[in-house]
């Protein structure tokens, strides 16, 4: 690639040559054809010499993570810079090419010459082409440049990190002896220096000191407030109690942690920033101050977790089953391990505000692992589980095996650590396990109340549901989303709060989580795919508001336009539909185009998909945007019972290509969904699952109808399932040939329990009818013969067999002696 410079670009590039001039003269470099172009160079230039300086500074800050971290932002910001100033060419460059496209290629010898304005033209384009080609080829080597730097960043500060901590010193009597010569000078300094500030601060700066800490502790009982607002139920435990649920112990272990905690450390953040703010604090003052503001909210924090999670004191509020001893003795581990741990992180503040030696911090921190190790070993001996009884009075049981091994070996693990010089390793690996366990338990208490709130049935129960249920008079099903939303909510905040604080205590800086957050919402690279996850979401947002505004113009149409000025309910379907159509197009172009997804691409599969059609693809297209159709009208859905030409079932499954319907001899129908649009489909329960259904009886003529049609009023309004309003209703049908026939009509609440509800109703009304006497006749056939004159042998009386009966004019049963004569008076017509 070749390097371009801010006053122009080399001569092979340049849109036109000037004249020849003198040797001793160089030739002066064509301008830049476009005011853009020269900007852009300018920036590429600016962002080299920033790199230069940015790799000076890594190299002089290799010791410092400080230094580098803020080295670390600068090159990511450096980075995207350049990328944006190179995307910035590509308009122009794509109007470039497909000017030349447009003007073609030059003419070859021999053919016609062409205007000179069209020669002029191609030639300023072509130059400026490769003065983009020049300037883009330059930010991709600078791209490549702070790529590199990067990634020497992350490198140094990884070595940096694991130097830290590997570090080995000498443990010896001679280093204790003089880390105790070091304490005694260090606590004398820090006592004067201690009551100097205070003095001076009291003669000078009481006013001042006062009212920063009025504000913050405004500031602190404001959020305090606010929390209890919201979340006072899960504040506070009711000792009235006995059996309180799991959803409620999981809610005020995560809730009261969380806003109590949050509560202290706005009150100690805002005190300090207030103090400083101020001028309250001196420099060998402030980072005690702070160092004291953070140990007391460490302490707080252990504190409150080990209460919410334990409760000592009240084992029906306990998360886990531990007895009443077992929970007060790792409650008091837990708090005197943070103890410790804050301690040691407040005089090592103190010992690097008073320029204390380094034999001072490393004594220390070897101290605090060692007491923490052998809390760890002594906790790993005690019966902290709860009896086999559940009595949690009772003395309790060892820890499971593992657990017991486990918790010695890490103490043991500590102990040896550090005796043999790794004592920084030993501290990080202390305070990790106190803080980061901590943490970790708290955000996995919120998960778990997020998920025990989002199931099925129980955001109901809770104090929010009911008064949702009493205050907007929400139905169950909006209950359940409602709860699925919260539970939700409770998941991001549980996450966005317990992972941040778990990267900070391992070494990450506030910058850098910042930077992951950045990249994560503005650019999350697949392969060769650039994601932007805020361009997503602000993409769904446009597509759902694009959405919306066009309910309310076709509502608006309608009912203020169409309909005052009487227009045909046709036409005004029609222009409904247009409207529907036309706006969520729309909105979907612009919510694309606004996630960052290029239309030409959609383009492209477009006119592949129209090829396709050409040869031979079109039921399949068919059968596609027919399913597109049904899955965004949605004339059924999963689960509704539908009449199809073809079958009769219930929907099980509808994609793109056909639909799967189940009859209720469980055979599966798969059908095409162009068959569906094309043809008339019955769907049971389109809009609800509300549906008419019937039962014929037909009884004898000795019943009394109205007793009849009271019995059966009577036993329909009995069966469940079975509507009120409207009210069932008995149908006098018709006299028939043998019977009169009724008709009982009734509305079920679901259609689905159609056939048990008419099965029971027909077992009741038979035996009902029984008990009344109301008789059920059978079909009957009444054959009547004529004695006429019939030609041939008559029959003798004595041919008259056994089983015949005589026959008269009156009807009689069709019985086998009817059948028979009926047959030979049959015969003898033929005869005749």
């Amino acid at each position: 690639m070749l390097a371009v410079s801010a006053a122009g670009l080399p001569g092979s590039f340049a849109a036109a040559q000037e004249p020849p001039q003198p040797q001793a003269q160089a030739p002066a470099p064509a301008p830049l054809a476009d005011a853009g172009l020269d900007q852009a160079v300018k920036e590429i230039e600016k962002a080299k010499a920033k790199l230069t300086s940015l790799q000076d500074g890594v190299k002089q800050n290799a010791d410092n993570d400080d230094a580098l971290v803020g080295l670390s932002a600068q090159v990511d910001e450096l980075g995207r810079h350049v990328l944006t100033t190179s995307v910035n060419l590509r308009p122009r460059f794509d109007q470039i090419k497909s000017r030349l496209t447009e003007l073609g290629d030059p003419p070859k010898e021999g053919q016609p010459p062409e205007a000179q304005i069209v020669t002029e033209e191609r030639n300023a384009l072509t130059a400026e082409r490769a003065q983009i080609n020049a300037v883009t080829g330059d930010a991709e080597n600078l791209s490549l440049a702070i790529n590199q730097l990067m990634n020497e960043v992350v490198e140094t500060r990884r070595r940096l990190f694991a130097a830290t901590l590997l570090r080995r010193t000498e443990v010896s009597v001679s280093v204790l002896d003089d880390a105790a010569k070091a304490f005694v000078e260090e606590v004398g300094e820090f006592r004067q220096a201690l009551s100097s500030w205070l003095s001076f601060v009291w003669k000078f700066k009481r006013f001042a000191m006062f009212a920063a800490i009025f504000m913050s502790l405004a500031t602190g009982l404001v959020m305090l407030s606010g929390g209890y607002r919201m979340f006072g139920r899960y504040l506070t435990r009711d000792d009235g109690v006995e059996n309180p649920s799991y959803i409620s112990r999981l809610s005020i272990a995560f809730w009261s942690t969380l806003i109590r905690t949050f509560a202290l450390s706005a009150v100690l953040v805002t005190s300090y920033i207030f103090l400083n703010g101020f001028n309250v604090l001196r420099p060998d003052i402030a980072p005690v101050v702070a160092a004291l503001f953070g140990a007391i909210g460490l302490i707080y924090f252990v504190g409150r977790f080990s209460n919410a999670v334990f409760a000592p004191r009240e084992p029906q509020w306990r998360l886990v089953r531990l007895s009443n001893r077992g929970a007060q003795s790792i409650g008091a581990c837990l708090l005197a391990m943070a103890i410790v741990n804050a301690l040691d992180y407040l005089f090592g503040s103190v010992s690097e505000a008073m320029g204390s030696p380094l034999v001072l911090t490393v004594v220390r921190s070897l101290i605090a692992a060692l007491i923490i190790g052998l809390i760890l070993i002594a906790a790993s001996f005690g019966r902290p589980m709860l009896a086999h009884d559940g009595d949690p009075d009772a003395p309790g049981r060892h820890w499971p095996r593992g657990m017991a091994i486990i918790l010695r070996l890490l103490g043991l693990g500590l102990i040896l650590t550090a005796l043999i010089g790794y004592v920084g390793l030993a501290r990080f690996v202390a305070t990790q396990f106190i803080i980061t366990g901590a943490i970790i338990v708290t955000t996995y208490i919120g998960l778990l109340s997020g998920k025990a709130i989002s199931k099925q049935e129980s955001f109901g129960d809770t104090f929010i549901g009911r008064f949702l249920k009493s205050r907007f008079n929400m139905g169950p099903v909006a209950i359940d989303q409602v709860g699925l939303g919260v539970g939700l909510a409770i998941y991001a905040v549980a996450l966005m709060t317990g992972i941040p604080l778990i990267l900070l205590l391992w070494g990450f800086h506030i910058q850098d989580l910042q930077l992951i957050a950045y990249r994560l919402f503005t650019e999350v690279r697949l392969g060769g795919i650039s994601i932007s996850l805020l361009g997503i979401f602000t993409g769904i947002l446009l597509f759902a508001g694009g959405y919306f505004l066009t309910r309310w113009v076709q509502r608006w149409l309608d009912s203020n336009v169409m309909a005052r000025s009487h227009v045909d309910l046709g036409v005004r379907n029609s222009v409904k539909t247009g409207i529907g159509y036309l706006g969520v197009a729309v909105a979907a172009i612009i919510g694309v185009s606004a996630a960052g997804i290029d239309l030409s691409n959609l383009a492209l599969v477009a006119s592949a998909l129209s090829v396709g059609i050409g040869f031979g693809l079109q039921n399949i297209v068919s059968n596609f945007v027919s399913g597109l159709i049904l899955l965004v009208e949605r004339p059924f859905k999963v689960g509704d019972h539908v009449v199809s030409g073809t079958a009769e079932g219930i929907v099980t499954r509808i994609s793109v290509r056909a639909t799967e319907i189940e009859t209720f001899r469980k055979q599966s129908i798969i059908v095409p969904n162009s068959e569906l649009i094309n043809a008339a489909v019955g769907n049971w329960t389109h809009r609800n699952k509300v549906g008419r259904s019937e039962i014929p009886i037909s009884v004898s003529y000795d019943a009394d109808p109205q007793k009849v049609m009271d019995i059966l009023l009577e036993l329909v309004n009995e069966a469940p399932f079975v509507l009120r309003n409207p009210e069932p209703h008995v149908e006098f049908l018709r006299f028939g040939a043998y019977s009169l026939d009724f008709e009982l009509r009734f509305m079920l609440a679901d259609m689905g329990e159609g056939m048990n509800v008419r099965n029971n109703l027909r077992i009741a009304i038979l035996k009902r009818f029984k008990e009344e006497g109301i008789e059920i006749p059978l079909p009957q056939s009444d054959v009547i013969f004529h004695r006429d004159h019939v030609p041939g042998p008559a029959l003798e009386p004595s041919s008259t067999r056994a089983d015949e009966q005589p026959v008269g004019d009156t009807g009689v049963t069709d019985t086998g002696a009817v059948r028979q004569l009926r047959s030979k008076a049959a015969d003898g017509n033929r005869k005749g």
